[in-house]
């Protein structure tokens, strides 16, 4: 009977389509789950007990919720994610009771289609594809799209995957994005102001989801294509004694890829306000002479002021830092050169030199600009020979005596050069070989363009005035003055009379000691040309190839060779041209301009010591030695030693000048011979002077003695000795020494130890100082300078005080009888730190250099004394200009332009 009572099956939908959230299991169906069964109300038959679903992969389950309804519902039996199945199809079938509580003969529906649908959750951020981006655009441009930056959303649905916007969270930058990430620049950009941009970006999906992290944009500016040098430094630092130094060792062109088929690049270094016109040795103009080999005899017509040369005392100086000597003229200074300065032996050779600066004259009419003139002293105005700047011209006039030659001669000889009123400095030498005249400007020859005659002057015996900065006007005028004043700077002025100088000396006089060099000749191309100007300022490289060029720049140096250059900028200026094919230029290449910083040298310090006073008794002023002091130069060893040299000692008089009647200061030739010096005397002193070691100053200071044949009425003279490095740039300081007459003595026997090398005499030794102002490099040298005490000769037993009185009082005693005392200098030696070898060889030297002095006395070596006392014995007025021609001869004149007061 059970199976009579259920009749029909259960009745459901034909199909349902549901939605359910992710992780989430509740699904909403439509239309709702409801199985209907027509044997209702009978229990069981009509009842629903069950929904089944077909389909072992469906995370569903269907459970019903009212038997008598039919109602159920479906929901999710494990966890559902939309990210990895977005939609799911099975079947479902509805299950009545059966006909019992048996639940036999149970009946079941069709079967209806269920569609369920997850809906997404936005549960995911945004993540940008790439970690960085970069992109680089060039200057100048605004971009649709520099780049493009993506971001991807792990979640299912359309609504929280898709990326709905972009953002840029840097502030203030010049860019913005689109909602599809591309980014664009807002304004031109410029490589100069920022070569490259950092920005971050964000992203956000539909549902407003922020990335969890922001992404970098890399946005490097990239200039515009300009042809040029490139990969150059502004500021280049020397550092004084290290050669050659490159100066854009990573310099190429940029060309921008055009094909090219020349390039010509010249390289300027600019030193005009450096000295004069650039790094030059500032030696006195007499020391430099003598070191470029010049013939000797020159007259320096602008030396530093000093009792002696007072004449220059007045004239404007504008020395630099570097001690150049600079007389500067404003058209109101002029100087009288001595009469007994003035060289008076003017032939038809003879050599005129100076450095000029000079610009245009103001005013229309440019009067002219005289620089040096012998003119009438008095009565009349007539120019025996000068030289003058009229119209930025120089002009050299030489008016011959009329008892020389009677014919109608050359006198006026003009050049016109542009570095005459170019207002830089320039080295002029004016070679005389009667009648020619020649005009070296720089080292570089010039014939006069024009050359006027004039007859002789007639013979007078008016005298003649020489004069620097002006023209002497002694006659024709009411009251005698300077004319023609000079407008411009001077240094050097020498004239030399009976020699001319060779090109080489003259190159030598003017050479710069900085310049542009180039490193590694071998290694530069074939194609390369290159050369320089003579003073090395100037530097021009060709070649075809850029390559080449590069390589060729990368090589150029600049080099000083001073070892205490002056400090500060030196410009550089580089001008580039281009040839293509077919062309003239193509490219337009931008000038360079740099800088050569040279820095402050580690300067010396010059220091003199020792006793400052010597006791003697007459006899050895009287005697042919007189008074000689030992001198050590020396340096400790074991430090770095830098070569240096001295470029003059004076060693002055001080109080009253000497009496050449009864006094003088002597040096020997002999002293001099095989060195880099030379030697002035006169009343006030003796200056050694020339570019040359300290050990040749000390050797020759060794020789300087004062001798005093009539002692009787003199108790002491003191002097001061001073040397120099660079015309006084670093200068000693000023040691005085006194040396003492003992007019009596006891008579008591005395040794000569001498003679007797007594094991308890103990030598003296003064101890070296080294001063360093520069621990990084040892330019210091203390040049110490010890003057000893003397060993007192005295000869075995007793002198007579009355021998010793009438020794002192008499006046014309015959010197040959005190040649007999020896000198010996061997123990006059203080040795610093002493070496046997060392000391053996400075004894065997000083034992040669004492019979020298001695056999040039005999043979008639004339000192100023000497040649002072012949004059006493002259009379007549011929015989003292004979005597004077004498004393010219055999004393040289004191030349104190050097001296440091």
């Amino acid at each position: 009977n059970e199976g009579k009572l259920n009749k029909h099956k259960p009745w459901i939908e034909a199909s349902y389509h549901g939605v359910i959230t992710e992780n989430m299991d509740t699904v909403l169906l439509d239309p709702p789950l409801v199985a209907l069964d027509k044997d209702a109300p009978v229990p069981y038959a009509g009842e629903i007990c069950a929904f089944k679903i077909n389909g072992d992969d469906a995370p569903f389950e269907a459970v019903v919720l009212n038997r008598t309804s039919g109602e159920g519902v479906l929901r999710a039996s494990s966890p559902v994610d939309c990210e990895n199945q977005k939609e799911y199809t099975f079947i479902i079938q509805a299950y009545d009771c059966g006909a019992g509580p048996s639940g036999a003969n149970w009946k079941k529906s069709h079967k209806a289609v269920v569609h369920i649908q997850v809906d997404d959750v936005n549960e995911f951020s945004p993540i940008f594809r790439e970690s960085l981006y970069k992109a680089s655009i060039t200057e100048g441009k605004i971009y649709d799209s520099i780049l493009q930056v993506e971001a991807w959303d792990q979640d299912c649905s359309p609504q929280y995957s898709q990326i709905c916007n972009y953002e840029i969270v840097t502030a203030g930058t010049p860019f913005a994005i689109d909602r599809n990430g591309n980014i664009r620049n807002t304004e031109r950009l410029s490589y100069d102001k920022q070569q490259s941009y950092k920005i971050m970006v964000t992203a956000f999906d539909c549902g407003q989801k922020r990335a969890k992290e922001d992404v970098v944009v890399h946005i490097e500016v990239k200039p515009v294509c300009k042809p040029g040098w490139q990969g150059w430094n502004k500021r280049v630092d020397y550092e004084p004694g290290t050669g050659s130094k490159q100066l854009f060792p990573k310099m190429h062109l940029e060309t921008c890829g055009g094909p090219l088929s020349g390039v010509k690049a010249m390289v300027e270094l600019q030193t005009n306000h450096i000295g004069k016109g650039c790094d030059r040795e500032t030696y006195s103009e007499k020391s430099l002479q003598k070191l470029c080999g010049a013939a000797s005899g020159s007259t320096d017509l602008l030396p530093a002021p000093s009792p002696s040369t007072n004449w220059t005392a007045a004239l404007l100086t504008d020395s630099g830092r570097d001690s150049d000597l600079i007389y500067r003229f404003d058209g109101r200074q002029a100087a009288n050169v001595p009469d007994h300065v003035v060289p008076q032996n003017l032939t038809d050779q003879f050599t005129i030199a100076t450095w000029m600066k000079h610009g245009p004259s103001p005013g229309l009419r440019a009067e002219k600009e005289t620089l040096l003139c012998s003119s009438d002293k008095t009565e009349m105005n007539r120019h025996h020979y000068s030289l003058y700047v009229h119209n930025c011209r120089l002009v050299f006039l030489l008016r011959r005596d009329f008892t020389q030659l009677d014919t109608f001669r050359p006198a006026e000889f003009h050049w016109k050069l542009e570095q005459i009123c170019d207002k830089e400095w320039h080295y002029y030498v004016i070679n005389v070989e009667f009648p020619a005249v020649t005009l070296f400007v720089d080292g570089v020859t010039y014939e006069p363009y024009l050359v006027t005659d004039d007859w002789p002057i007639h013979a007078s015996k008016i005298d003649t005035q020489l004069t620097v900065g002006a023209c002497w006007q002694g006659g024709e005028v009411a009251t005698p003055r300077f004319t023609q004043y000079f407008r411009g700077s001077l240094s050097g002025l020498t004239i030399r009379p009976g020699r001319i100088e060779t090109q080489k000396v003259i190159s030598c006089l003017q050479a710069c000691k900085e310049g542009l060099d180039i490193n590694s000749l071998e290694s530069l191309a074939k194609d390369i040309k290159f050369h320089f100007n003579p003073a090395q300022s100037v530097l021009v490289v060709e070649g075809e190839d850029v390559d080449s060029i590069n390589t060729a720049m990368t090589k150029v140096s600049y080099i000083n060779s001073r070892q205490f250059p002056t400090p500060g900028l030196r410009r550089l200026h580089i001008t580039t041209t281009v040839q293509c094919f077919g062309e003239d230029t193509c490219l337009s290449i931008p000038d360079i301009k740099a800088v050569v910083m040279v820095l402050p040298p580690s300067e010396p310090r010059i220091t003199i010591a020792g006793s400052n006073r010597l006791v003697r008794p007459a006899s050895d002023l009287r005697g042919p030695l007189g008074v000689m002091a030992s001198v050590d130069v020396t340096r400790r060893p074991g430090v770095m030693e830098v070569m240096h040299n001295l470029d003059y000692c004076d060693v002055l008089v001080i109080g009253e000048e000497l009496n050449p009647d009864r006094e003088s200061l002597e040096i020997h030739h002999s002293a001099l011979l095989g060195k880099h010096l030379d030697a002035t005397n006169s009343t006030s002193g003796i200056s050694i002077y020339g570019v040359d070691s300290m050990a040749h100053y000390e050797q020759a200071l060794r020789q300087v003695r004062y001798r005093n044949w009539r002692p009787a009425n003199l108790s002491e003279r003191r002097f001061r000795l001073t040397c120099s490095e660079l015309n006084g740039r670093y200068t000693s300081n000023e040691f005085n020494l006194e040396v003492s007459v003992l007019h009596h003595s006891a008579p008591v026997e005395h040794a000569n130890h001498m003679a007797v090398q007594s094991q308890y005499m103990r030598p003296i030794h003064h101890p070296l100082m080294m001063h360093s102002l520069n621990s990084h490099m040892s330019a210091t040298v203390v040049i110490v300078v010890c003057i000893a005490a003397l060993v007192v000769i005295v000869v075995i037993g007793v002198y007579r005080i009355h021998a010793t009185h009438q020794e002192g009082s008499r006046e014309d005693e015959d010197e040959v009888k005190d040649a007999e005392e020896e000198w010996d200098n061997s123990a006059l030696t203080i040795t610093v730190n002493p070496m046997e070898a060392l000391g053996d060889e400075v004894r065997q030297e000083e034992h040669e250099e004492e019979e020298e002095e001695e056999e040039e006395e005999l043979v008639g070596g004339v000192t100023s004394a000497e040649s002072e006392n012949t004059d006493e014995e002259e009379d007549d007025d011929e015989g003292r200009e004979a005597a004077k021609e004498r004393k010219q001869k055999g004393k040289l004149g004191w030349d104190s332009s050097s001296i440091t007061y």
